[in-house]
């Protein structure tokens, strides 16, 4: 059997569209269509839907066979990567799941690393929330992904790389300006914006713990808005100091109490990952914990 027919059918349902399909392949939309039909002849079901308005779909059996065409893909990469390693042409690609302050903070500094000894490993990169991060990783769409560790990264091995610290972030011109340490109680009266998506739980950790309630003007789940609203001025809000100190017209202060969230590597099994997969995971691990 051939493996090319698989790599076809995941990519198609990666892209939903065969014109795509064959573009990123190098292959006539022809013969793209010609091997997912020679696939779906021989095993005698059909894979894909093909619909006008929703476009590319998959079957009830297509979706379950489709983990296991990626499966049998990372085999493959697995295969090559480890040949590539004894004839010393190293080779291989790397499937990375992240989220926007992983994207724009740790990154750079480890791929700048990892591509000084490794020029030849390419990337591909999925940006998301937790949520989808972990979802990829469970179906294979990604091969390694930053997380947050928590409850719902117990199934994968999980390699953690830093601690991010909850702060405080405010507009330049606040009252808050010239303090290093804001305690919790100076919140009271405070317009707060509060963060509706990723990281609220440790926030209301942190009002919990000082047994206070929050004077709640906004309720916002994008990150971004939550900055640009701190950056009007119309509150203050409490995140991750990975991302907000990144935000432009935006000051952050430690906080009394302390809360973090310990940001990670998650994979599948690195026992079992590609020989670039471990490589990544030993850079990060040198990068980041020294």
């Amino acid at each position: 059997m051939s493996f090319i027919r698989f790599e076809i059918v995941a990519t198609v349902i990666e892209l939903g569209s065969f014109t795509a399909t064959a573009e990123k392949l190098n292959m006539t939309q022809s013969a793209v269509s010609h091997a997912v039909a020679s696939l779906e002849s021989e095993w005698g079901v059909s894979l894909l839907i093909r619909d006008r308005k929703k476009g590319i779909t998959l079957t009830d059996v297509g979706q379950k066979i489709l983990p296991h065409i990626r499966e049998v893909l990372k085999r493959m990469e697995v295969i090559n990567q480890e040949i590539a390693l004894v004839t010393n042409l190293e080779t291989g690609i790397i499937r990375v799941g992240t989220f926007a302050s992983a994207s724009s903070c740790l990154l750079p500094k480890l791929l700048a690393k990892f591509q000084k000894k490794h020029p030849n490993i390419e990337f591909k990169f999925f940006e998301g929330t937790y949520e989808e991060i972990t979802k990829w990783l469970k179906s294979g769409i990604i091969d390694i992904g930053f997380v947050v560790k928590d409850d719902s990264t117990q199934d994968f091995d999980v390699v953690p790389l830093i601690k991010d610290e909850m702060v405080v972030a405010y507009h330049p011109d606040h009252r808050f300006q010239l303090k290093e340490t804001i305690d919790m109680h100076e919140l009271i009266d405070e317009s707060f914006i509060m963060p509706t998506g990723m990281y609220q739980s440790h926030v209301e950790a942190l009002f919990k713990e000082a047994n206070i309630e929050p004077t709640i003007l906004f309720e916002v789940h994008d990150c971004t808005t939550i900055a640009n609203m701190v950056q009007e001025g119309l509150g203050v809000t409490i995140g991750p100091e990975l991302f907000l100190k990144t935000q432009q017209n935006i000051k952050v202060s430690k906080l009394t109490i302390k809360n973090s969230r310990e940001v990670a590597l998650a994979c599948q099994s690195i026992a079992n990952a590609s020989p670039a997969v471990k490589e990544f995971v030993t850079t990060a691990q040198h990068v980041f914990q020294q």
